[in-house]
């Protein structure tokens, strides 16, 4: 039997604030099945979006990585 999550427990196991996820289900990012008033969420489909990047401005330690050079085209 596959297990449900409620926003609350979905926003935890990824890390953000319950509106991100309610903004990810409006979306059709994250597929949700409503009962009554609140949204379910199958463990399975949080799987879809645990790997996607943070919305917003990239972090400042992401911002100073240097770019990867390609080897392409390099002198020897």
């Amino acid at each position: 039997m596959e297990k449900l999550l409620s926003v609350a427990e979905a926003a935890e196991m990824l890390g953000v604030h319950r509106t991100r996820i309610n903004q990810l289900v409006d979306s059709g990012d994250l597929p949700a099945t409503r009962i009554g008033r609140s949204y379910v969420i199958r463990e399975a489909d949080l799987e879809k979006v645990k790997d996607r990047p943070a919305p917003g401005r990239p972090t400042k330690e992401a911002a100073t990585k240097p770019a990867k050079k390609s080897k392409k085209g390099a002198a020897k």
